[in-house]
């Protein structure tokens, strides 16, 4: 068994397709099997069943899955520690973010770590929460910023932030006579709300919120579910309805008069922003050190 035979292995269950899997390894196609076949013989046991549309893995191909997968990371992760010490490369730390800590978060935590260690180059890729957590467990980010957990016992979830969920409606009469009572919890299946993706955890963490209120989200009339925060501010704005939202999120707006603003609760209501990384895809040195700034920006929590 070797390494070659793995990743072939992997690109086949991936993509259930061994012509896909050539495609993406630069092999040709009885290359790639010739690898899966030696694969089985030397383990005894059919990896894959084939169907008359794709392939799928085998009882034994799901038990051989993760752990090649993370046989292949390791490989990766000792020739990032050792054959690029001395590379731009090797400074490049890779950063997931859902939306809110991604847009309004994170560019001062960027700015400041790039000014007190320039020698690191950052990247950026931005999704929803539950997203960014697939990343993280697939390897393809070192560290993730989430506004809610996972059930991955691999995965580490670290608070950094303490971010305040808000109700936005329009600025017109019929809001602001609530400025000095508070948003009513009745008021809520009078209303036509726009919600955050499924995936958001912002969504996840209102909702928990809400059923913990009592609220009984069945009732409420959703008129539109929107991915991104701008829009939801415009569509709110332009009284399409009212939703629930980072506080981070709607400084702006409010400071303009074109949103008003409400306590989620008879409280204000906070929510927990998260750091993820995986066990099983160790951060290199460079993503230590941000992590480490992160702990000791925030180190309130």
């Amino acid at each position: 068994m070797n390494l070659k035979q793995l990743e072939a292995f992997v690109c086949v269950a991936e993509g259930k397709s061994f012509s896909a899997a050539a495609k993406k390894l630069y092999l040709t196609q009885p290359t790639v099997s010739a690898h899966i076949s030696s694969l089985e013989k030397e383990l005894g046991v059919r990896l894959f069943v084939r169907t008359t549309k794709d392939v799928e893995l085998s009882s034994e191909g799901e038990l051989l899955y993760d752990n090649a997968r993370r046989m292949l990371q390791l490989e990766k992760n000792i020739l990032r520690d050792f054959t690029q010490k001395d590379s731009k490369a090797a400074n490049k730390i890779i950063v997931g973010a859902s939306t809110v800590p991604g847009q309004y978060i994170l560019p001062q935590i960027l700015s400041l770590f790039s000014r007190t260690y320039p020698g690191n180059q950052l990247e950026l890729r931005e999704a929803d929460s539950m997203e960014v957590v697939r990343m993280v467990q697939d390897g393809q980010v070192e560290i993730g910023f989430t506004g809610t957990t996972g059930s991955d016992p691999t995965c580490v979830f670290e608070p950094f932030y303490h971010d305040r969920l808000v109700i936005i409606t329009p600025n017109n009469d019929k809001y602001r006579q609530y400025e000095k009572s508070g948003f009513p919890i009745e008021q809520f299946y009078e209303e036509r709300w726009i919600v955050r993706e499924e995936g958001s955890g912002t969504r996840k963490e209102a909702e928990r919120y809400l059923q913990d209120m009592g609220v009984d989200l069945n009732r409420l009339e959703i008129v539109a579910t929107i991915s991104n925060q701008e829009t939801i501010k415009k569509s709110v704005e332009a009284a399409m309805g009212i939703s629930i939202i980072s506080g981070a999120a709607v400084d702006d707006y409010v400071e303009q008069g074109s949103l008003l603003r409400f306590p989620l609760g008879a409280e204000e209501v906070y929510r927990k922003l998260y750091m993820v990384w995986s066990k099983n895809h160790k951060p290199g040195k460079a993503a230590r050190l941000f992590i480490r700034f992160v702990r000791e920006l925030y180190a309130y929590l």
